[in-house]
């Protein structure tokens, strides 16, 4: 390898290994931000995608399963704990029968508003003490670039199948 390319190479390892230890140290310390309200990270991520306007009606766990980019599988297991804490609850979907909908209850509603996003605040400034706006806004459009790029691949894998 010629000097350039080792030295992008070595760049790429050190930043995808820093969003390693970042998404590790998201699950740890958001955690714990939360815990109080029996919720983790995961539960977040589903409480948050259930929250947005879009959301109001409900979602079908296929849809939510690719908005949050996670399997099926590990989104039932995340959504059964929250629907028997009273969370969420599913029915099944006016249009299509055989789909059920996801949607946060008045409860988890109330838990999500009063309680989780004020910690959820608190943690994000914590977490980016420094960062100017525009900052954020540059890592977001990096992040959202990267993302694009692994979209293609995961497309890509999915054709071998």
């Amino acid at each position: 390898m010629n000097t350039s390319t080792e030295t992008r190479a070595d760049l790429a390892n050190r930043l995808f290994f820093r969003l390693y230890q970042c998404a590790n140290m998201l699950h740890k310390t958001g955690s714990r931000a939360i815990e109080e309200h029996g919720l983790t990270t995961q539960q977040w991520a589903v409480l948050g995608a259930l929250s947005r306007p879009q959301a109001a009606g409900g979602m079908k766990l296929g849809d939510l399963a690719r908005y949050l980019m996670v399997s099926r599988q590990n989104l039932a297991g995340v959504v059964g704990r929250l629907e028997r804490d009273g969370r969420v609850e599913s029915a099944a979907d006016p249009q299509d029968g055989r789909s059920r909908l996801v949607r946060m209850t008045s409860s988890g509603r109330q838990v999500w508003q009063r309680h989780a996003l004020p910690k959820i605040h608190g943690y994000y400034e914590q977490a980016l003490e420094g960062f100017s706006v525009n900052d954020m806004v540059h890592t977001v459009h990096y992040l959202l670039k990267m993302l694009e790029n692994m979209e293609k691949i995961d497309a890509a894998d999915g054709e071998d199948e």
